[in-house]
């Protein structure tokens, strides 16, 4: 018998290597079928699940290869709803997910991890701390969504109402799993999840963000811009020297006209550094070329970075001057806060 290491996960296999696979052992096609429902509709964690397989076609299953699976490492509950998941991989490193509840909106926010840590280092981001270890393949995307799901079923009596990569990493330096795993979450045969209530943040990649455009990936992209001139972005987030504001916006335009789907910038303001009028009138400039709606972030603060959350009337200050130019605005109160749940605070604590 194979070892676990040498056995293949069998979430690796498409439908055409699985029906092959299915047809070599000498069962009937419409197995592939059962074990595809299993893995992607049902998200099976075992072998031993899929019941309306014969048991010994479960053991030959388990004989050849493994379901890696993420398992709940800890879960933290925040006074205000959300709900923090540390889950382990197959190889012992760890990721975060976290549940963002509003129940009278009846939306229900997962904020799913793509790496392993992160290689960025935007200096305000506990995860840019941490060395990147390795993108997540799709399947621990996917799991992450079934889990959270599951838990937001049990908390709330409601199922999750849209994803978010915007946990752990940068999702387009993960473009092939992260893709995999949006196929797996919409397909029919998946979790027939609408690709509407899917947004994909980015640092800015604009190579990256160009090839979204051309695959024709019907999400939502959010531009993690946090400021709106390059000496301040250049200081905060170093991938702006290779990908400055001028190449983002010609990258976003060609996106935009290529897709039509809904872009927004994610803007965390910090006292006395990009929360100025004149900073908000810059920002202003960079949404003229295309819809956008700017989501303004409060500052969590992390140890050892040297940024404060911008008061009050500043931040009401900045996005009243957004609003006054038709500029959709969006205040988003930071969630989490007290279990390091909230942005730019996931680091495996």
């Amino acid at each position: 018998m194979m070892t676990t290491t040498d056995r293949k996960d069998i979430r690796q296999l498409r439908m055409p290597e699985l029906k092959q696979l299915i047809e070599e052992m000498g069962e009937k096609k419409f197995r592939a079928r059962q074990i595809h429902e299993w893995l992607w509709q049902k998200g099976a964690r075992s072998f031993e699940e899929m019941t309306n397989l014969s048991k010994e076609l479960r053991e030959r299953l388990q004989e050849r290869f493994v379901i890696n699976a993420i398992t709940e490492d800890a879960v933290q509950h925040s006074l205000d709803g959300t709900i923090k998941s540390r889950f382990r991989l197959h190889d012992g490193y760890l990721i975060e997910s976290v549940l963002i509840p509003v129940p009278d909106d009846k939306r229900f926010t997962v904020c799913v991890s793509s790496q392993v840590g992160c290689s960025l280092s935007c200096k305000f981001c506990a995860t840019g701390r941490m060395k990147r270890e390795r993108n997540l393949d799709a399947a621990e995307i996917f799991d992450q969504v079934v889990m959270v799901n599951q838990q937001c079923e049990e908390a709330f009596g409601h199922p999750l109402t849209n994803i978010v990569y915007m946990g752990m990493g940068e999702p387009l330096l993960a473009y092939k799993n992260v893709l995999e795993s949006i196929d797996r979450i919409t397909a029919e045969d998946g979790l027939n999840m609408s690709p509407r209530r899917i947004t994909v943040s980015t640092a800015g990649i604009a190579k990256m963000m160009k090839r979204l455009a051309d695959d024709a990936v019907k999400v939502n992209l959010a531009l993690s811009l946090h400021a709106a001139d390059d000496e301040k972005r250049n200081e905060i987030m170093p991938i702006n020297e290779q990908n400055n504001l001028e190449v983002l916006m010609d990258a976003l335009r060609y996106y935009y006209r290529q897709t039509r789907n809904r872009i927004s910038y994610e803007y965390i303001t910090f006292q006395d550094f990009n929360d100025s009028l004149e900073d908000a009138a810059n920002l202003a400039k960079l949404c003229t070329d295309f819809p956008v709606r700017v989501n303004i972030i409060e500052y969590n603060p992390i140890d050892g970075a040297p940024f404060r959350k911008s008061a009050e009337h500043r931040i009401d200050d900045f996005a009243r001057y957004l609003r006054e130019r038709d500029i959709m605005v969006t205040v988003r109160r930071s969630r989490g806060k007290d279990i390091d749940a909230a942005c730019g605070q996931l680091a495996n604590k």
